[in-house]
């Protein structure tokens, strides 16, 4: 378990996989800029999703509020330990969680555990130029724009940059 200053990162069971968790996946204004607005998504989609971690380094967190234990998002880790990265991506799944903080604290207690993994010198996360939280998310984390993906995917048939960035942990 990951502790932030309002929020706890679990790692993702079976038990979390609920009628909340699947909404927010369908949920199109959560999706929005997500690829995953493009796929219906079910119990068993999530547990196929969520038994491509095991046995691998990478990690599933669900995000919990500190004081109650309610589920409010997800995050992810993949781990490249051969290149020394992990790449990393949250999803606030609960909109009245929005524009309070908590996604900044989940992210940076994320990131923050990740640069601290033994081996690991960079820590990577991308987003499309339009999603503005995640922009400023990873700005105040200290992640800096490392690439332009030009014109890359379409949102409601416009075309967007992927915005990638990164930040070296000095190991």
């Amino acid at each position: 378990m990951l502790h932030g200053k309002r929020v706890d990162l679990t790692p993702f069971m079976p038990a979390d996989i609920t009628p909340q968790y699947v909404g927010w996946l369908n949920d199109p204004q959560v999706v929005r800029l997500s690829n995953q607005r493009f796929r219906r998504h079910d119990e068993a989609s999530c547990a196929a999703y969520l038994r491509t971690f095991e046995g691998s380094d990478n990690r599933f967190f669900s995000i919990r509020l500190r004081e109650s234990g309610q589920a409010i998002g997800t995050a992810t880790a993949y781990f490249s330990r051969h290149h020394g990265t992990v790449d990393c991506g949250i999803l606030l799944g609960a909109p009245a969680t929005w524009g309070k903080g908590l996604g900044q604290d989940a992210w940076d207690t994320l990131t923050g555990w990740c640069a601290e993994q033994p081996g690991i010198r960079k820590v990577t996360a991308g987003t499309l130029d339009c999603n503005t939280g995640m922009l400023r998310l990873m700005e105040r984390s200290g992640l800096k724009l490392e690439a332009t993906r030009k014109a890359q995917e379409l949102v409601n048939g416009q075309p967007h940059d992927i915005l990638l960035f990164a930040r070296f942990t000095g190991h």
